[in-house]
């Protein structure tokens, strides 16, 4: 299964933490970088945290210094900390390759993190 497959979402009070964690053992190509993504006012996902093969990660202005990503291999974690209702959002996981050149991403389905207030 090419589709990277989310885990970890669930009800989490303000102030909580949250580990959220994707696989992508089923894509058989280098993977470039894994990230994480949630939906947004006048856009289809907003990246909250990415991380590049090789390189450092870069995380959305709302969540720096309460998110952390990792990754091992072609697994992913997000580490959420300090979490407020407006985190409330289904999470994807993204994974890029690129193969002859062209860029590929594998969206997983979609891990629901609620913060209640």
């Amino acid at each position: 299964q090419e589709q990277p497959v989310e885990s970890g979402g669930g009800l989490v009070q303000t102030g909580g933490s949250r580990r959220l964690s994707c696989s992508a053992l089923g894509i058989v190509f280098s993977i470039v970088d894994m990230g994480w993504y949630r939906p947004a006012p006048g856009k289809q996902r907003e990246l909250v945290a990415v991380i590049p093969r090789g390189g450092s990660a870069n995380y959305a202005d709302s969540v720096k210094g309460r998110f952390i990503i990792s990754r091992v291999g072609n697994t992913v974690f997000l580490e959420m900390n300090s979490l407020k209702p407006d985190d409330t959002a289904v999470y994807y996981c993204n994974a890029g390759t690129i193969t002859t050149g062209t860029r590929r991403e594998y969206w997983g389905q979609g891990t629901q993190v609620t913060v209640s207030s």
